[in-house]
């Protein structure tokens, strides 16, 4: 059993192709009997993949900043929560726990993780992988923009080594049953 990181969007998403994204890669992690460690929110993206991590037998582990208690918007599906003062710890605790790390559709706090994992892997702290979803061609502009980075001598490495694009959900499962 691995311990999959699930960035995402908490705000309301109509995009239906999002939407079954995150259906399906809860449905993966729940019936891998994975767990999924994510932000604990009780909306948009995060409550959908965790509905679906549940429904198919995984496990649910909600890392959940003292904000989200208070706006009383933790959800009902978490198997464990751990409690962190802000978005910082979060993310120190999620990048701690987690053996792979999976970017669906978000906005700036879904940017501010994955941006976070990829430094570590850029510095050496973390060798783990992190899969964009890049589903209806989502992540195109920053895939772009890492490219030109790497053209323009500010990455070391190749964008690939700090995170691997995939178009679908087959895609993703291949990577994550390796």
């Amino acid at each position: 059993m691995g311990k999959i990181a699930v960035f995402c969007s908490a705000s309301p998403v109509e995009n239906e192709k999002f939407v079954n994204a995150a259906k399906e890669l809860g449905r993966l992690i729940g019936l891998r009997k994975d767990t999924l460690i994510y932000g604990g929110a009780s909306l948009g993206l995060m409550e959908t993949v965790a509905s679906a991590v549940k429904e198919y037998g995984g496990c649910v582990t909600g890392v959940v900043p003292e904000i989200i208690e208070e706006r009383n918007a933790v959800s009902g599906l978490c198997d464990s929560i751990i409690k962190v003062k802000d978005l910082n710890e979060r993310k120190q605790e999620m990048n701690r726990l987690a053996d792979l790390f999976v970017a669906l559709p978000g906005g700036i706090g879904t940017l501010d993780e994955l941006f976070t994992v990829a430094a570590a892997v850029s510095i050496g702290y973390m060798d783990k992988k992190l899969i964009l979803c890049n589903i209806d061609g989502f992540y195109d502009t920053l895939i772009r923009f890492a490219g030109e980075l790497k053209e323009k001598g500010f990455l070391r490495h190749r964008p690939e080594d700090y995170f691997i694009p995939v178009k679908n959900m087959d895609e993703l499962k291949q990577i994550i049953e390796l």
